[in-house]
């Protein structure tokens, strides 16, 4: 949610109002498209594959064989998964991911890219040094655990399924949801226990 007393949420709410006031857009087309964004297109919806891949061993081996086919079939707003593909993290592999050309992002699972996943530093150096970015962003691996990194494309996007936290096995899909974050579907951040 945007802050509306910091300098990027006034500069965004004169935007807006210059925007209305110039008839170029209308408050309903705002609301529209800000209930779009917090509501149907989201980190939410890769929340609930994720959870629901930790749930239903049947759904997480659909998910990992055929991911596009998958997302397709619950109808997410967003687009930008014409081609997805989701990879399981495990105690000895971690999966990260980056687009090296520009920001591809699959948009109807984890929502609007974050401002690092877009920032050349992070999308030169992930590649280059993945454990050291990964460390500088709070998420120490041990040396024996293998970064895999997936560049996203035109063509492709990728979407991490994180281990699930331990002592979370009592939860329900809906509870699981609320632990994954975004963060954790990029690849940037592990889960805690609980």
């Amino acid at each position: 949610m945007t802050d509306h007393n910091s300098p990027q949420g006034i500069r965004a709410e004169a935007i807006e109002s210059l925007l209305i006031d110039k008839g170029l857009l209308s408050a309903e087309v705002v609301d529209a498209v800000i209930t779009t964004y917090t509501e149907r297109v989201g980190p939410m919806n890769g929340a609930k594959l994720v959870a629901k891949a930790w749930s239903d061993p049947a759904f997480k081996a659909d998910l990992l064989a055929d991911a596009t086919k998958v997302v397709n079939g619950l109808g997410f707003e967003g687009g930008q998964v014409d081609k997805l593909i989701v990879k399981e993290c495990g105690l000895m592999d971690h999966h990260v991911v980056v687009c090296t050309l520009c920001s591809c992002y699959p948009w109807a699972v984890l929502g609007l890219p974050p401002a690092w996943y877009k920032d050349p530093e992070y999308r030169s150096r992930i590649v280059r040094e993945p454990r050291k970015v990964l460390a500088e962003m709070g998420l120490e691996l041990s040396p024996e655990v293998r970064i895999h990194v997936w560049d996203s494309s035109a063509e492709v996007r990728y979407l991490v399924l994180p281990l699930r936290p331990d002592g979370s096995e009592a939860l329900s899909e809906g509870e699981l949801e609320q632990l994954v974050s975004r963060d954790s579907m990029i690849g940037v951040t592990k889960l805690p226990s609980l």
